[in-house]
């Protein structure tokens, strides 16, 4: 066996791999004997098929499957054991010469294409100059969340006292006919009705103000803008059972309960945050913000590795890629992509690549290590994360130790939080290796930041797709521009083409006639090697039936 390499340019080459006869016959040889012992012929007992049947009939399937395990094992020991750092996978050799001929040949060679990852230099000096975000919570979006704490833990206290708005109702709802309770009509007991929710204008102002005793007349479907599920809701049933209902219901108020806001004293506190955590509202305020801020971590690191990728694409706008590989390589390792599809979204997969080289650069020289403990503390912290945005600060180890067992289950989010800490070493790297600018912003103005650069971004590809339409456009017309060149000058040679005629005719009845001497002598070679093959095939029938004659005499 012989293994070589050839490489064409800096960045693609050819692997050639030589295999004879002796490397895969035994393996061969073996696969055969075991498929002898398998396989069912109707004539023949299993295991006492001849050979030569089982060889004839598999023989070349079997050569075949050999040839794939040996070819796919040498070629990336070859490539390991070489140190070769390539790009995507190795591609056949598109050629006649790559063709493989199982019936005539004993020694094959095969031919691969190798995209090579490009060598560059990457360096980083304090004249690069990247800022690092850090983002705080401003005042408005903070004292939102103080008052939905509030909302959320007050308790519903029952009032003597006219309805607001917001109070809720609870009475008896009796459906009615001609004004006066149906007979067998509905009756909910303890039905629910806050004034805020109730669509119809008519009808909240009927409830406002309503006091404990009153009966008040309203229609469900009116009330709530024929929504099926707020009338179920009222009328405690399924949205498929109100359909025939349209009637006006008596509703008999025994009950206002009005929302208060819990006191900001200690036992609210501790039940937000957790007993003894803090000790006064300047305290909890400077809490529930420091707890807060801690979700805008991640976007803070999206910031910087977004600058730091721009950086480093400027750094390599001169190395060059294996492009016409990629590109055949995207191509047949996708389905579902087109020759279209990858020209159109090429440029930003080069860029991806090329800041993944230089990230894989960034981790080798300056011995970047991900241990288990990085990536459990990350998830420890995301999951933490998660709960502050849930609204919950406080949650109990033990449940959070389930959340974060569940989630280092999960092969998708281990490798999010892999990478997530290989970027936060990397920007720990770079803040040493470049002039970082540190900038306070308020979430606000982050979002307003995001915003005009979505903006920005949107006219950049609405700009990107016209420009491509009007180059479209051009080569349209310069082909209509050709095709007309074409027709003048097909116009002008018509007089040279007829001069040609005679020549052309003389040579086609010439070659003609060498394809006809052609064709006659290959039919006596066909016919020879037919009556070659009939007579080999003749002794091979007679060779097996010998054998099977001494088989099953030596049986008996």
């Amino acid at each position: 066996m012989n293994i070589t390499l050839n490489k064409t340019d800096n960045v693609n080459g050819v692997i050639t791999v030589e295999i004879e006869k002796a490397d895969y016959q035994e393996k061969v040889d073996e696969a055969l004997n075991r498929l002898r012992h398998q396989v069912n012929i109707p004539g023949f007992r299993q295991g006492k098929v001849p050979k030569g049947i089982v060889d004839k009939m598999y023989g070349k399937t079997v050569l075949a499957d050999e040839l794939s395990k040996i070819l796919n094992d040498e070629l990336f020991n070859y490539i390991r054991d070489n140190d070769l750092h390539i790009l995507g996978e190795p591609l056949a050799v598109e050629n006649e010469e790559n063709k493989i001929d199982f019936e005539k040949d004993e020694n094959f060679t095969f031919s691969f294409d190798i995209a090579l990852s490009p060598e560059f230099e990457l360096s980083f000096t304090h004249e690069d100059k990247l800022t690092y975000y850090h983002i705080t919570l401003d005042e408005d979006t903070l004292q939102d969340q103080m008052n939905a704490y509030l909302s959320n833990y007050g308790t519903y206290e029952a009032v003597d006292e006219p309805a607001l708005e917001d109070d809720l109702l609870k009475g008896t709802l009796t459906e009615l006919e001609n004004g006066e309770p149906k007979e067998n009509g509905m009756v909910i007991e303890n039905a629910i009705i806050m004034p805020l929710y109730v669509k119809d204008e008519e009808t909240r102002k009927q409830l406002i103000g309503a006091k404990v005793g009153d009966k008040i007349v309203i229609n469900p479907k009116k009330a709530y803008d024929n929504n099926e599920a707020e009338i179920a809701s009222l009328l405690q049933t399924t949205k498929d059972k109100i359909g025939e209902i349209d009637s006006d219901f008596s509703y008999e108020i025994k009950e206002i309960t009005r929302y208060k806001k819990p006191e900001m004293n200690q036992a609210f506190f501790d039940k937000i945050l957790g007993e003894g955590a803090v000790s006064s509202e300047e305290e909890f305020k400077s809490k529930i913000h420091d707890l807060m801020n801690t979700q805008f971590i991640s976007y803070s690191e999206y910031l910087f590795m977004r600058d730091l990728r721009n950086l480093i694409l400027e750094k390599m706008k001169e190395v060059q890629l294996p492009e016409r590989f990629l590109k055949r390589w995207l191509l047949e390792s996708n389905k579902e992509a087109t020759a279209e599809s990858i020209e159109k979204d090429f440029p930003r997969i080069l860029d991806d690549l090329k800041f993944s080289l230089a990230k894989d650069k960034i981790i080798k020289e300056q011995g970047i290590e991900v241990k288990n403990e990085d990536v459990e503390a990350l998830a420890n912290e995301t999951a933490k994360i998660q709960f502050i945005r849930y609204g919950i600060l406080n949650v109990q180890d033990e449940f959070l130790g389930d959340y974060i067992k569940n989630m280092l289950s999960d092969e998708k989010t281990i490798n999010e939080l892999y990478q997530q800490t290989v970027n936060r070493k990397i920007i720990e790297e770079m803040k040493q290796a470049v002039d970082v600018e540190e900038k306070e912003i308020t979430s606000k103005e982050l979002s307003d930041m995001l915003e005009k650069e979505g903006e920005k971004e949107k006219k950049a590809e609405k700009e990107t797709e016209i420009k491509a339409e009007a180059e479209t456009e051009t080569e349209t017309e310069t082909e209509t521009e050709t095709e007309t060149e074409t027709e003048t000058e097909t116009e002008t040679s018509e007089k040279e083409t007829e001069s040609l005629k005679s020549k052309e005719a003389k040579a086609t009845k010439e070659e003609k006639a060498a394809k006809e001497k052609k064709a006659a002598k290959e039919g006596k070679e066909a016919k020879a090697t037919k009556e070659e093959k009939e007579e080999k095939e003749g002794k091979e029938k007679k060779a097996e039936k010998e054998e099977q004659e001494n088989t099953d005499k030596n049986q008996e």
